[in-house]
């Protein structure tokens, strides 16, 4: 009799797996497209990535292929402003689609979010003043001062090799820093070089080292959106094919930008 009532409650089982309609959880894409508008995390204070020009208007690299994804989504970008520290966070809570804001492709993020492809490169270049001969390599920054901000990947590159770090809020107190020479160098992002220099031709700085291997940043959205990150690659790789790409690495950073 108890055989029979397990072969009995097996059968049910089995038959009502054939009613019992699967719950699935739609693409982001659908409802971005409902909506008629993409929200975008961005932290409108990061130049020459995001940030407010002369007039007040959002506006850099970042935004502007935020805003060129959204046009070939067939969508409205609405940016969304925030610190550093919460942006991804925002994903969790619902409250962006995705982020902008050179958010670096790595695998601890990977593991919990989606990434589109890259759409930036950067790399980790040596920056001292014109005068300075004794830096040439990473390597001879031992017992030198490096400008970085202190908990930043640049300044725990710069005490691998040797340095003394003296702390800074960012890019452009470290530049000065260098050349006042109340330090001897920075470890800085070649991108924010690129814009430093365009902006500055004849700061007596330059670069006189820099990593071989590029970091990438993409657009980064929830977990799960295959179909999202589908469309933001198609966007991407139109951005690119139609020269738009090109014109926009060209204004915010005078060179390609892409590998």
């Amino acid at each position: 009799m108890i055989f029979s009532r397990t072969l009995f409650a097996a059968a049910v089982a089995a038959t009502l797996q054939f009613f019992v309609p699967a719950i699935a959880i739609a693409d982001d894409l659908t409802a971005i497209r409902q909506a008629g508008v993409i929200r975008i995390g961005t932290e409108g204070t990061y130049p020459p990535f995001t940030f407010h020009d002369a007039s007040n208007k959002l506006t850099g690299f970042d935004v502007e292929i935020g805003r060129e994804v959204a046009k070939r989504l067939g969508v409205n970008a609405e940016f969304l402003e925030g610190k550093w520290d919460g942006l991804i966070a925002g994903l969790d809570a619902r409250r962006y689609d995705a982020v902008i804001n050179q958010v670096g492709i790595t695998e601890a993020r990977k593991a919990k979010y989606d990434f589109s492809n890259p759409y930036i490169a950067s790399r980790a270049v040596l920056i001292v003043r014109n005068d300075n001969d004794a830096i040439r390599t990473f390597a001879d920054l031992k017992g030198k001062k490096s400008a970085q901000s202190l908990t930043s990947n640049f300044g725990k590159l710069a005490e691998q090799h040797g340095a003394t770090l003296v702390g800074t809020d960012g890019f452009d107190q470290s530049i000065q820093l260098v050349l006042n020479g109340r330090a001897d160098a920075t470890i800085n992002d070649s991108l924010s070089f690129l814009d430093f220099r365009k902006h500055k031709p004849d700061a007596k700085v330059r670069v006189v080292a820099q990593q071989s291997n590029a970091d990438h940043s993409g657009i980064i959205v929830r977990k799960g959106n295959p179909d999202l990150v589908a469309a933001i690659n198609k966007a991407l790789d139109d951005i690119k094919r139609d020269g738009t790409y090109e014109r926009l690495a060209a204004t915010y950073f005078g060179a390609d930008v892409s590998n």
